[in-house]
């Protein structure tokens, strides 16, 4: 195992150390106090103590999204199946997603998160089957749960966009930039987070007053991921190491704005099943980028844009080879929020750019993507959230099927998305 494996494994240690301390303090009688079990969770009535049911615990909400995207499209082969998989020829109205999300803290230091998606794409050909997003347990490690310990699959702590909720992003899609560093954001792995409660307190109001916060992430994320993504397994022996620094300023009119810095290294594997027949592949390659990221929250103006560099497997039509090759590319945004009594109209502008190869895709496929959109969410009523999109794109995909597949083309796009 190579040092970053060790480093992860060490990380891992100290995590529990740690959490076996929070757990273990000796009251002031001399005897140590031990973690309740979630069937021991109760509320006192009296001198008596009852039990909580299951649903004064656990919460459950979720979302779905309903996509039409060929409205004025000008070129049907202009496609990104990373993006949406109903863009383009055959692409019809499309369950974009349908996830329930399970929540609750079921004690006072474990915290747990399931989401499913009922909405899932296998294939071009197969659709809405039921997958796994998020599974993981949250720990804190401190009464104010300012120190936080979080095992399962979960969303990597990389990029601002990345760790947005879907349903509270503004554009359809993520940018390909830093997206393309992890499919469906996502993978199993181990994190501490830190952020002290004042600090927690401004994420929640960012998200509960409709200005596209990511959410409590952490001031501080640090932790380690098998790094093949999520529901699927690991390839090698090296364990990816993650660090992010982000920290939400409040200036004295109000304003928030939030800088951030992240990295991640490691090794990827490409699976024999992804390259094709006569395309010369290596066992592993080093996987690694480092992101900044700005956001001036719309208040009522704002701004948002990301941007990373980095190296990892990409298609070599030259040689017709996966090599090592180094990758750039990102995205700015500025917004505006209208508010009209209990309506909120929110029109934006992005601009994307990303060069570089998408590990995850067959033969780790070369990209050279140009992409503006225009357009507008509208959320009507709290459960009802319409958006429309103008998106100009070019995008040129590499592969061994197709070394040179560039594409130019227009089209409008449709989303309804219900809240429940």
């Amino acid at each position: 195992m190579n040092w970053n494996g060790k480093a992860a494994l060490a990380g891992a240690a100290l995590s529990l150390i740690a959490l076996s301390n929070a757990f273990a303090q000796t009251d002031t009688t001399g005897t140590t106090a031990t973690i309740a079990t979630p069937t021991t969770t109760a509320v006192k009535q009296g001198d008596h103590e009852k039990k909580k049911a299951w649903y004064e615990i656990l919460s459950i909400r979720g979302y779905a999204q309903i996509r039409y995207n060929r409205l004025l499209e000008t070129n049907p082969d202009l496609k990104c199946d990373q993006c949406d998989r109903s863009l383009g020829e055959n692409g019809g109205l499309f369950i974009r997603r349908a996830r329930l999300v399970i929540s609750g803290n079921v004690h006072d230091r474990v915290f747990i998160y399931i989401q499913p998606d009922l909405a899932s794409s296998a294939s071009s050909t197969s659709l809405n089957f039921l997958q796994l997003r998020d599974a993981y347990f949250d720990v804190a490690l401190d009464a104010g749960k300012a120190y936080r310990v979080r095992i399962g699959q979960s969303k990597i702590p990389y990029g601002f966009e990345n760790l947005q909720s879907s349903s509270n992003r503004l554009t359809l899609d993520r940018n390909d930039a830093l997206n393309s560093a992890i499919a469906n954001e996502r993978d199993l792995g181990m994190f501490f987070y830190y952020a002290p409660a004042a600090i927690r307190s401004r994420f929640e109001e960012l998200t509960n007053k409709g200005l596209k916060g990511s959410g409590d992430y952490g001031v501080l994320g640090l932790g380690f991921f098998n790094g093949q993504t999520a529901n699927k397994p690991e390839a090698n022996d090296n364990l990816h190491v993650v660090a992010r620094v982000s920290y939400p300023f409040k200036l004295k009119n109000g304003q928030f704005i939030e800088p951030g810095v992240q990295a991640y290294t490691g090794k990827y594997t490409v699976a024999p099943d992804q390259v094709s027949t006569g395309v010369q592949a290596n066992e592993s390659y080093t996987d690694q980028r480092v992101a900044a990221t700005l956001v001036v929250y719309p208040q009522p103006l704002g701004f948002q844009a990301e941007y990373n560099i980095g190296k990892g497997p990409e298609y070599n039509p030259e040689t017709n080879s996966i090599t090592e090759q180094t990758l750039q590319g990102g995205y700015a945004q500025a917004m505006y929020l209208f508010r009209a009594g209990n309506q909120t109209i929110m029109p934006f502008l992005k601009m994307q750019y990303y060069d570089g190869g998408k590990k995850h895709e067959r033969d780790a496929a070369g990209y050279l993507v140009y992409e503006t959109e225009i357009g507008a969410e509208w959320l009507v009523i709290k459960n009802l959230e319409l958006t429309a999109l103008y998106a100009i794109g070019d995008r040129t995909v590499r592969n061994a099927a197709n070394p040179m597949n560039q594409q130019h083309g227009n089209r409008l796009r449709l989303q309804a998305q219900f809240n429940f």
